[in-house]
């Protein structure tokens, strides 16, 4: 049995908690080695004892997020239509969608980073950055826009190779990427002095490797899928079957990049340290996360698969095992944040003020921890079904018209930076009880049982 047929087994025929537990424990890996590069160059820049390098990096992470976005575009988008395709035996059409979302991200990517190295002092000043901070901000953006084209392709077939039953090579391809920059950042950040401009090298260099190593590996005999301009199309079949969930997926970014751009312009208003305690204390939260977005977008292609192949029982089978799952890690991780926010703030702030922000900021978005492995597995178990009008729903309200109104409320009636925090858990409660019947209605329209020859 060849490799693409191996892989084809485990998701038709491996019992469950195998079939689960095979691809999102390579997806929780490549998400903690996503949280190891994102906290790499916070840590080793807090290291240089500069508060203002610390809020420069935390002022461009939302920009840098957008970018990543449209990665998640095609990466999402192409999962969910790719899983599909495989369970209903379309390689062809899968061929298409892969070929389609590669150089289309590609080309996106080389017009955003010449739009950036236009105007990076404009979107720096947008983002929030002082005139002490501005600097150091603009430096990190015009570096890292370099690095933009390659970060869209990494970030999309990080994804899109999951579905095809590789989630080894997309973690390996994530840890390559990711320990380079590790790597290279004390080297760079410390050793060389180069302090911001290195933390961006660093991150540019790591992101070019990734997308080499998934290159090297669409060009291999080892894949159903394909990069070749011969499978290029954007027919309907292919651009709209991928943009039906990408582009929720990628709006769910957007607005959560704007909503972070959002809240540092409110902190901004109680001074640069506020500012640098919420990047830090986001990058606490990032640590339960990244566990819990592992764990729905290493199940997606494995639901995916089950709605083409319209195995029902199957597909509510997984979908249970991966919820009690979550469930438990979303339960020990908020623990762990929680107890242990004050060493991991220390380990990159240590100015008192500065500190105190980031502690107090921490344990507020925290609380999101129970409900949050919820929220991501309903997400990607919508996105595997193909509906647009749920997942766009879902993804305008979690940092849109959930967020900003609790945000408008909570600054209003209270007027505190711990208030102004609390915005986030608030919000995700919310939304994760939308999202719960958004999956029920969705499951329940496409998904009948009349229609399913597996049901019994």
């Amino acid at each position: 049995m060849s490799s693409p047929e191996k892989s084809m087994a485990i998701f038709r025929d491996a019992p469950v908690p195998k079939a689960v537990f095979s691809n999102i424990i390579p997806s929780v890996i490549s998400m903690l080695m996503v949280l190891l590069y994102n906290l790499a160059d916070t840590v080793f820049i807090g290291q240089t004892k500069n508060a203002l390098m610390v809020t420069a990096v935390s002022l461009a992470t939302p920009v840098f997020l957008l970018f990543m976005s449209i990665g998640m575009l095609f990466g999402i988008g192409g999962t969910s239509l790719i899983s599909r395709k495989l369970g209903e035996g379309d390689h062809h059409m899968a061929k298409r969608a892969s070929s389609f979302c590669f150089w289309s991200g590609a080309a996106i990517g080389i017009i955003s980073l010449v739009m950036i190295l236009i105007f990076a002092e404009p979107v720096a000043r947008t983002v929030g950055a002082s005139d002490e901070s501005l600097h150091y901000t603009k430096q990190y953006l015009t570096i890292v826009a370099f690095g933009i084209p390659f970060l869209i392709i990494s970030n999309a077939f990080s994804n899109i190779i999951r579905a095809e039953g590789h989630p080894k090579t997309a973690m390996t391809g994530m840890i390559v990427g990711n320990m380079v920059n590790i790597i290279l950042d004390p080297i760079m950040i410390l050793t060389f002095g180069w302090n911001v401009a290195g933390a961006a090298l660093a991150t540019v260099l790591g992101n070019v490797i990734s997308a080499i190593f998934y290159i090297a590996h669409l060009v291999s005999k080892k894949t159903m899928l394909s990069i070749k301009l011969k499978y290029y199309t954007i027919k309907k079949s292919v651009s709209l079957g991928v943009f039906a969930i990408g582009i929720p997926a990628a709006l769910n970014s957007v607005l959560m990049s704007a909503s972070n751009i959002v809240i540092n312009i409110v902190m901004a208003n109680y001074g640069d340290m506020a500012v640098a305690g919420l990047g830090v204390a986001m990058k606490v939260n990032t640590i339960c996360v990244m566990l819990l977005i592992g764990i729905g977008t290493g199940v997606q292609p494995l639901l995916g698969f089950c709605f083409g192949a319209r195995m029902r029982k199957r597909y509510l089978s997984i979908l249970r095992f991966t919820l009690l799952v979550a469930i438990i890690t979303s339960v020990i991780m908020t623990v762990v944040c929680y107890v242990f926010a004050g060493p991991l703030v220390r380990f990159i702030l240590e100015q008192p003020e500065a500190y105190a922000y980031g502690f107090e900021f921490s344990r507020v978005y925290i609380l999101s921890g129970p409900v949050i492995g919820i929220l991501f597995v309903m997400i990607n178990a919508i996105q595997s079904t193909g509906a647009m009008l749920p997942s766009l729903i879902l993804s305008i309200s979690r940092q849109g018209i959930i967020y900003y109104p609790m945000l408008i409320i909570f600054t209003t009636f209270f007027d505190t930076a711990k208030m102004a925090a609390m915005t986030q858990p608030v919000t995700d409660y919310l939304a994760a009880t939308l999202a719960v019947i958004l999956f029920i209605i969705t499951f329940r329209k496409y998904f009948p049982k009349d229609r399913d020859p597996w049901y019994s």
